[in-house]
């Protein structure tokens, strides 16, 4: 189904009057794994879901090694077309919420300011997250993904697989590392955190102090599980989406499956 754009993916169709909410994947990650939420999300959704070079049909291009060079990148792409004149949202994960925040505020400085933002799976952006796993070798790269779940074993254990995957994996985790919050005022949006919680990357006060980069309602919730937790808890999550999509709101209850925070 197309978008007009290489960054963009639409699984599924939506009734023509449907908000749009625009997805972000992982470090590592693709468009695809974000198939199972448009499949629950198209009866009230246009959901969107960015694609990074180096994947999938995109595996010939250059990864973006920067965060923020991302942001740049698509930024242009959303401002140019007229997926921006319905209300939308956007959801990120791990890495991915990073760059939605960051799109998120570019967009709003833009004039296009967004309906809400979920973020998952990372710690605030006023909480820098180092590291140095972009510049260790292969087995250790592979080590951490291992540690972060969410990679099919069978792919780990294919030699030519993890060699095509690998260099796009590991610009990503320069990207992460690298990326340092340049500040921006906060959104004047929800904001909603999620996070399992025995997720090695993020704690619950560094999931909580995303309140301080948005001026309009907060609220964290805290699933069983680990970096991915979402696999295990698709449905409560993709409720917290609806909850959010303008003008609608009311018409979803909170899911009862985590710990809430306001």
């Amino acid at each position: 189904m197309p978008t007009g754009s290489p960054w963009l993916r639409r699984f599924h169709t939506a009734p023509d009057d449907s908000p749009r909410l625009l997805c972000f994947p992982h470090a590592g990650g693709n468009a695809s794994y974000f198939f199972p939420f448009s499949a629950r999300l198209a009866p009230h959704a246009d959901v969107l879901v960015v694609q990074y070079p180096g994947r999938q049909e995109r595996f010939g291009e250059p990864c973006v090694e920067s965060l923020h060079g991302m942001a740049d990148l698509v930024t242009a792409e959303l401002v140019q077309g007229p997926l921006l004149e319905r209300p939308f949202t956007l959801f990120g994960h791990s890495m991915g919420a990073s760059l939605a925040f960051e799109v998120a505020c570019r967009l709003r400085d833009a004039g296009f300011p967004p309906a809400a933002l979920t973020v998952s799976g990372r710690r605030a952006p006023s909480i820098p997250a180092p590291g140095s796993v972009h510049l260790a070798d292969d087995d250790q790269l592979i080590a951490d993904i291992k540690l972060l779940g969410g990679t099919h074993q069978g792919m780990l254990d294919n030699p030519e697989l993890l060699a095509a995957i690998l260099p796009s994996v590991r610009s990503d985790y320069v990207a992460t590392e690298t990326y340092r919050f340049r500040g921006a005022d906060p959104l004047d949006c929800p904001v909603t955190s999620l996070i399992g919680d025995a997720d090695p990357r993020v704690d619950e006060p560094q999931a909580l102090a995303w309140r301080t980069h948005g001026t309009g309602p907060f609220r964290l919730r805290v699933y069983a599980g680990g970096h991915f937790y979402l696999v295990p808890h698709i449905d409560a999550v993709v409720a917290e989406l609806l909850a959010d999509l303008p003008a609608r709101a009311a018409a979803f209850p909170e899911p009862a499956s985590a710990t809430s925070h306001h």
